[in-house]
C-alpha cells in the first residue's frame, strides 16, 4: 500500500536495538517516541483509527495489546466526558474552597475552549492558544490551568494519554506590581478605620483582624476557649470557608497547622468584651444575634464602600488588614521566622514579601560607593542616624526570638502618641484602653 513504510524503513526499526519493531508500532524520530496505531471502537460505537505516542517500547507493546484486545473503553473520549467521570476525584483531593474555584474555572474557561477536544488531541500549544481566550487575572488563569492539569494527570494515570501536556505550559506571571506592603494601612488609617465602625461586635471583629493578622474565615471560626488571657495568646486551629453551594464548612486553616497569635494591649479590651458572659464553645467573634460573622456580612453591616471612601482607599479589601498586621510587625523589628509563625505562611519567601528591607537599596548602594571613592569625606548626619536606626532594628530582630510568643509581639503598636497627633514609628500607643475607641 502506498505510503506504508517498508520493513527496512527507519520508522520500522527500533533505534535502541536496531531490530525490526512489532506490527502496529513505529518509531517517530521527530517526536522521539514510539507510535501505536490501531482501529478501535469509540464511546458512540463507531470504528475509527487511533494513534498514540509512548516513551518506551515496553509501554507501546503493553498499550497496543490492550487496544487490540479491546480493553480500553476510553478511546476517543473528550475532555468534557472525562471531566464528568473524574471530577469527583479532583474535588475530593483539594480543599472545599479550592474545589469551588476549580469548578468556576472549568465552567467559564476550560470547558468552553477545550471541552470538545479529545484527550489525545490536547497538546501544550493548543492549551496556550486556549489561555489567550481566558478572561481574568493571572491568578485566575493559574487556577484554570491547575484544574486542567489535574484532569490530564488523571487521564495519564488511567493510561488514556501517555503524558500531561499542561505540565509543559508556562504558568502566567502573577501581578507583582502591587506589593503587600503598599496595600497595608498606616497607623492613622487603622485608627480611622476603627472609628468609622460603631462600637460593638463589628468593631471587635475588625480589631481582631488588624491586630492578629488572622484570615477572615479563621476569625469566624474562633471559640471562646481559643482565647488564653493568662498567656495573652489566641489559638488558631480552624477556619470557616464557603462550600460548593455557599454554605460555611469548618476545616483546618489554610496551612493545615495550628498556630498562635498575640493578644496585644490594643486588642485586649476587645477580647475581654468578646468573652464576657459566654461559654467555652461559643463563638468568640459572633454577630449581633450570636450568629457567624463572615467577611461578606461584615462588609455589608459596616458599609465598607463608605469606609473605603473615608480612607481614600478605593481598592481596600478586608484581607488587606492581614497585610497591615504583617507589615507593621516587620516595621516593629520582628524577625521573619516569627512573622511567618504568627501568620501561618507556608514559606519564608511568602513572609518576606511584607518586609521593607529592600526599600532604599539604591541609596544604600550609592553610600557604599561614595565611601569607597571619597574616604576622607565626613559622613552626613542623616546617614549616621540611618545606620543607628538600622542597627537598632537588627538588635530588635535578634531579641524578638523569645520562647513566649506574647512577649515577642506584645507591643508592636506602641510608639505613636495620638493625644498630640505625633507619630514616632509604625506602632500605636499601648494601654488597656487600646486606641481609646
Amino acid at each position: 500500500m502506498a505510503g506504508r513504510p517498508s520493513n527496512t524503513s527507519p520508522a520500522r526499526v527500533d533505534p535502541n536495538t536496531g531490530r525490526p519493531l512489532p506490527e502496529g508500532i513505529r518509531w517517530r524520530a521527530n517526536r522521539k517516541r514510539y507510535q501505536i496505531r490501531v482501529t478501535v471502537t469509540d464511546l458512540a460505537g463507531n470504528k475509527q483509527h487511533r494513534s498514540r505516542m509512548l516513551l518506551t517500547l515496553a509501554e507501546a507493546k503493553r498499550e497496543l495489546a490492550k487496544e487490540v484486545a479491546g480493553r480500553n473503553p476510553n478511546a476517543g473520549m473528550t475532555l468534557t466526558q472525562w471531566h464528568e467521570r473524574y471530577w469527583p476525584a479532583v474535588a475530593a483531593s483539594v480543599r472545599i474552597g479550592t474545589a469551588r474555584g476549580y469548578d468556576v474555572s472549568w465552567r467559564k474557561r476550560v470547558q468552553p475552549t477545550l471541552g470538545d477536544k479529545k484527550l489525545e488531541e490536547i497538546t501544550s500549544p493548543l492549551i496556550e492558544s486556549a489561555m489567550v481566550a481566558w478572561a481574568g487575572s493571572p491568578s485566575i488563569k493559574v487556577d484554570s490551568l491547575a484544574v486542567l492539569s489535574r484532569l490530564l494527570d488523571g487521564a495519564r494515570r488511567a493510561r488514556i494519554i501517555d503524558y500531561n501536556p499542561a505540565r509543559e505550559v508556562k504558568r502566567p506571571n502573577q501581578d507583582t506590581s502591587t506589593s503587600p506592603t503598599s496595600r497595608a494601612l498606616n497607623v492613622q488609617q487603622i485608627r480611622r478605620l476603627l472609628e468609622l465602625i460603631p462600637k460593638g461586635v463589628y468593631r471587635s471583629y475588625a480589631a481582631a483582624l488588624v491586630f492578629t493578622g488572622m484570615r477572615a474565615g479563621e476569625a469566624t471560626a474562633q471559640r471562646v476557649r481559643d482565647a488564653d488571657l493568662e498567656q495573652n495568646i489566641l489559638r488558631i486551629s480552624r477556619s470557616f470557608s464557603p462550600g460548593m453551594n455557599g454554605e460555611l464548612v469548618e476545616q483546618s486553616p489554610k496551612s493545615h497547622k495550628e498556630r498562635e497569635a498575640p493578644i496585644t494591649n490594643q486588642l485586649l479590651p476587645f477580647v475581654i468584651a468578646a468573652v464576657e458572659g459566654k461559654e467555652p464553645d461559643d463563638l468568640l467573634w459572633a454577630g449581633q444575634n450570636g450568629g457567624r460573622l463572615t467577611a461578606r456580612n461584615f462588609r455589608r453591616a459596616v458599609d465598607w464602600e463608605k469606609i473605603k471612601q473615608e480612607l481614600r482607599r478605593p481598592d481596600l479589601r478586608v484581607h488587606d488588614l492581614r497585610h497591615t498586621f504583617a507589615t507593621i510587625l516587620f516595621d516593629a523589628g520582628a524577625s521573619a521566622p516569627d512573622v511567618q509563625a504568627v501568620l501561618g505562611h507556608s514559606s519564608l519567601q511568602v513572609t518576606e514579601r511584607y518586609s521593607r528591607a529592600r526599600e532604599g537599596v539604591a541609596r544604600r548602594a550609592g553610600s557604599v560607593l561614595d565611601e569607597l571613592f571619597e574616604p576622607d569625606k565626613p559622613k552626613s548626619k542623616k546617614n549616621t542616624k540611618k545606620s543607628s536606626t538600622t542597627n537598632g532594628a537588627k538588635k530588635s530582630r535578634r531579641s524578638s526570638a523569645s520562647p513566649n510568643l506574647a512577649d515577642s509581639f506584645s507591643n508592636p503598636f506602641e510608639s505613636a502618641d495620638y493625644s498630640t497627633g505625633r507619630e514616632n514609628g509604625p506602632g500605636m500607643a499601648q494601654g488597656r484602653g487600646g486606641l481609646g475607641l
